[in-house]
Parts: C-alpha cells; sequence; structure tokens
C-alpha cells in the first residue's frame, strides 16, 4: 500500500452554502473576530497564582483591518471540503501561515516531522513569551498546590510541554490566567491517565471505582453530614484526585454553570471509554475496527476543544451547543484529534510493556495487515474524519452566522491545528515509524 495522499471529500457543501452565499458567510466570520463585538470584552479571570498578582502577557494588540484577511482557521471553515475536484467550493483561496524559518519551532527547538500523508494545517509556533510564562505557573501549580508528582517524574513533566501545548492549541484566549484554565485540566486529566490507566501505576483491575471517585472531585457529592467530611478528604488522597479538584475550582470560577455541567458532562464519556478500554485489556481482547472507533469517540480528546469558548473568554449558548450539528462537529474533531496521538504515540507504545491498542495496531490484527499497511491505513481513516470534519463545521457555519457559534467553530478548528502541530513536534515523546 502506497503512503496515502489526502483524501478527497465525498460530498460536496450543503444547500446552506449555496442559500446564505459567501458575503454572508464573510460578514459573519468578521464580525466574529472582534472580540469585543462578540464577548462585550473579556471577562476577569482569578489569577493562577495563589501569592502576589502576577503581571499578565496578553496578546499582541493588532488593529483590525476593515476586510480582514481570513486566518488558518477563519479561512478552512469558509474554504469547504479539500481534495481533488472540490477547489470551486472554497470561499476564499487557501493559503499557507507564516511560520519560523529555518526548521525553528517555538523556543528555537527543531520541528519534528510530520506522518507522511497526514492531511492537517500547519500553523504558526504559539507565542513563546506566552509559551514560557504557561509552563512556569502550570509547573508552580503542579508543584506546590497539588503535589501532582515525585522528583524523578520532572524530566517526564518538562518534556511533556504543555505550555507550548495549550497555548498553541487556543490562539484566541484574551490572557495567560485563560490559557490557564485549559492547563490544569490538561494536566489532570493526563496525570489521571498515567496513574489509573497507563505506565505509572496504572492498571484495568479496580479501575470503575477509581475513575468513580476522581470523577467526584468534577462532579461533587452530596450526601449526609456524617459522611461528607470523609468523602472532602478523599480528594486529597492521590495526584489525579488533587489535581482534579484543584483544576476544576479554577474552572468553575471562570465558567457559566452551563460550560461547567458541560465539561462535565464530557468528561464522564471519557471515563467510559476508559473502561471500555480497560475491560477488553483485562480480557485480552482485540475489537472489531469499528468497535475501537467507537471506544475512541468517548475516550478522545473530546473535553479539551468543548471548552474552547470558556478559555477564550465567551460562552456559546447551551441551546446552541446542544444542536445535533455542533456535537456531530465537536465528535468528529475529537475523534480526528485521537487518531493523530494514535500515529504519533504508535513507536511509544509499541516500546512499552504489554500490548497497547491504537488504531494501526487493531486494524492489523483485525484485517491481516502488515504493520505498515495498517498504519497507512489508519493514516487515511484520519484523513477521512478531519475532512468530514471540515465540511460539517463549514456547513453549520453557513447555516447558524452567530458570531458565538462563528468563533466557536474556529477555537475548535484552531484546536485541532494545535493538536497536531504539539504532536508533530514534541520529538521527546514521539518519533515516527519507518514505514517510508
Amino acid at each position: 500500500m502506497p503512503p496515502p495522499e489526502p483524501t478527497p471529500a465525498q460530498s460536496s457543501l450543503p444547500e446552506a452554502v449555496s442559500r446564505f452565499g459567501a458575503q454572508v458567510l464573510a460578514d459573519a466570520a468578521a464580525r466574529a473576530r472582534d472580540i469585543t463585538a462578540v464577548t462585550g470584552g473579556p471577562p476577569s479571570v482569578p489569577s493562577a497564582t495563589t501569592d502576589a498578582p502576577e503581571v499578565d502577557v496578553p496578546a499582541a494588540a493588532v488593529p483590525a483591518p476593515a476586510v480582514p484577511p481570513a486566518s488558518g482557521d477563519v479561512e478552512r471553515l469558509l474554504r469547504g471540503p479539500q481534495g481533488i475536484g472540490t477547489a470551486g467550493l472554497r470561499l476564499t483561496p487557501p493559503a499557507a501561515p507564516p511560520g519560523p524559518a529555518d526548521g525553528a519551532g517555538a523556543g528555537g527547538a527543531a520541528k519534528g516531522r510530520p506522518v507522511p500523508g497526514l492531511y492537517h494545517h500547519p500553523v504558526p509556533d504559539p507565542d513563546p513569551v506566552r509559551v514560557a510564562e504557561v509552563s512556569r505557573r502550570i509547573k508552580e501549580w503542579a508543584l506546590h498546590e497539588v503535589d501532582l508528582y515525585p522528583d524523578d517524574w520532572e524530566e517526564e513533566f518538562d518534556g511533556f510541554s504543555v505550555g507550548s501545548y495549550m497555548v498553541g492549541c487556543h490562539p484566541d484566549a484574551p490572557t495567560v490566567d485563560h490559557v490557564m484554565i485549559a492547563t490544569r485540566l490538561m494536566m489532570a486529566e493526563n496525570a489521571l491517565d498515567d496513574c489509573y490507566c497507563e505506565d505509572h501505576g496504572g492498571s484495568p483491575v479496580g479501575l470503575g471505582s477509581r475513575l468513580l471517585l476522581a470523577h467526584t472531585a468534577l462532579d461533587p457529592l452530596y450526601t449526609t453530614a456524617e459522611y461528607q467530611p470523609p468523602w472532602a478528604e478523599s480528594l486529597h488522597a492521590d495526584a489525579p484526585r488533587r489535581a482534579y479538584r484543584s483544576a476544576m475550582e479554577y474552572f468553575v470560577r471562570a465558567s457559566s454553570a452551563s460550560q461547567a455541567d458541560r465539561y462535565r458532562h464530557d468528561m464522564a464519556r471519557l471515563h467510559m471509554g476508559y473502561l471500555a478500554e480497560a475491560a477488553w485489556s483485562e480480557q485480552e481482547h482485540v475489537p472489531e475496527v469499528w468497535e475501537y472507533l467507537a471506544m475512541r469517540q468517548f475516550n478522545n480528546f473530546r473535553p479539551c476543544p468543548t471548552i474552547t469558548d470558556t478559555v477564550g473568554g465567551y460562552e456559546l449558548p447551551a441551546d446552541l451547543h446542544a444542536r445535533p450539528a455542533m456535537q456531530k462537529v465537536i465528535a468528529l474533531a475529537g475523534n480526528a484529534t485521537t487518531i493523530v496521538n494514535d500515529l504519533y504515540s504508535y513507536m511509544k507504545e509499541l516500546d512499552a510493556p504489554g500490548v497497547h491498542l491504537n488504531l494501526p495496531v487493531v486494524i492489523a490484527k483485525r484485517e491481516g495487515l502488515s504493520d505498515r499497511d495498517a498504519y497507512l491505513k489508519a493514516v487515511e481513516v484520519h484523513n477521512e474524519l478531519m475532512h468530514a470534519f471540515e465540511a460539517e463545521a463549514a456547513a453549520l457555519a453557513a447555516e447558524c452566522p452567530v458570531p458565538s457559534v462563528q468563533r466557536f467553530l474556529r477555537g475548535v478548528a484552531a484546536w485541532v491545528d494545535g493538536n497536531h502541530q504539539w504532536h508533530q513536534n514534541n520529538t521527546y515523546r514521539y518519533r515516527l515509524p519507518d514505514f517510508w
């Protein structure tokens, strides 16, 4: 099987595009660009520190032109599907975003190589000033607020490069405090995955009870006066629960009630996905490919892009978030970004003890393909999911030209791009197989 080319989209933009037209979409995107017009100005978010107040690092102030050019994520939503025969469906011409010279990434580090044939959008490196500040704050939080990791895990914590990850995924965050909302949640989720499920003491045995108790740090227990204190004490019992509790407290201060409830719901989805994978591990069962993809729709990155409005300092109203079309866009974004993780972490997981299920492994075992051919087919699966995500997002942008919807869709698209960029460039954690 030759290395795949980007998969052509299978359908044109829905009828809604012709109904609203390119001008309506461009006008809506232009309105949504003006953060002040959309949000009424960024909200006040509590400082990430418990000591002296810190000087924030706001985004650079750049006056908006009368007709602003489309940035990478806006252009993607307006242009429609990609691939052979779809050029006529684009509402704006494609343009490569600017990047640093000489192949340097954020902080001057060498860039990694993208998976050959993987459909993705190169984006500018995250602001190094913000990256440095978020990295400093998250380490302070991990060490002094939640006691997240022992000393011998420090190199791995630093190698995760979460500051670069979250700044890259949330380019429209008004301040570093807003980026920190997502960063704490990301590190809490990662700590739970490592300590409960993966290679830092994790096990499928008894996982359900551990997840349920940790989930009460997000979705609190309401019980009798006699039993409330021991539950509250249990939230400090281990690193994942301490991190969940603290990260959620920061999040609730900055979010609306509906945004917090939305996040709890998506975390319950994530935990259900963990349990399905754990059950297969206990049974030494390799699922069918479609079963694996069903599990991955729950055990995936969905909780991260779903908070893009909170991190952006605005709110997508609950009724608009709950629309089936929006739910489909968010699900496709989560599915595609999680297959990115499967592809970039493939060699890392092969090197780890035991059998780790990922899409290439499942395809190889269930469809009788070589490791190489299975990996290349997984690339094709990702590309199809990405094209579906972009087509559905473009259709929804046309159907619902509401500023908060437009901005939320751009935020999810930016998260998709930032997630790929981090995986590609995190050569501390990932390396590609020699299949090309």
